[in-house]
């Protein structure tokens, strides 16, 4: 299921950007066929956080959960098609509660594009997406559940994407 913001519109939002922030399954595979090669990930940032309140409330905190300190592994990194320029920066937000059997992986994804993964088994994964336009591009947030676990997956399409496609 996809919300846009409250500020924004599906006639405000231009068609090009909404067929990508609205299509389901792995982004990763319909990059790669845009790209016609695979994907080039390069980490800026792998590390423990701690979950803010927004993200708490995305995962479904209530009450006095919001108040506790939460950690989570979080993944930040520029994702190139078949240009010099990234095409998307990402976020990847994984709770350690949820780092657990299938989803241990998730913490050594290095410069693996996290759809390998989720996508290896299913074509789809239930989730919840919030689209909104920030002050580097279009961005598209969703919350996976994936083994029984959330996480959430935030991918910002960059200016150098929407250009390749003139």
């Amino acid at each position: 299921m996809s919300v846009l913001d409250k500020t924004l519109s599906k006639k405000t939002l231009p068609n090009e950007p909404l067929k990508w922030l609205t299509a389901d399954g792995s982004l990763t595979a319909l990059l790669e066929i845009k790209a016609g090669r695979p994907l080039r990930v390069e980490p800026a940032f792998e590390g423990y956080r701690m979950l803010t309140l927004l993200q708490k409330k995305q995962l479904g905190y209530q009450g006095r959960q919001l108040n506790r300190p939460v950690m989570a592994w979080v993944r930040e990194s520029l994702l190139y098609g078949n240009s010099d320029q990234p095409w998307i920066a990402a976020r990847s937000i994984f709770p350690l509660i949820s780092l657990k059997g299938e989803a241990k992986r998730l913490q050594y994804l290095g410069c693996t594009p996290i759809g390998y993964v989720l996508f290896k088994r299913q074509s789809r994964l239930p989730y919840c997406r919030v689209i909104d336009l920030t002050h580097i591009g279009w961005r598209r947030s969703t919350i996976y559940t994936w083994y029984k676990r959330e996480l959430i997956i935030s991918e910002t399409f960059l200016t150098g994407f929407f250009k390749d496609d003139l």
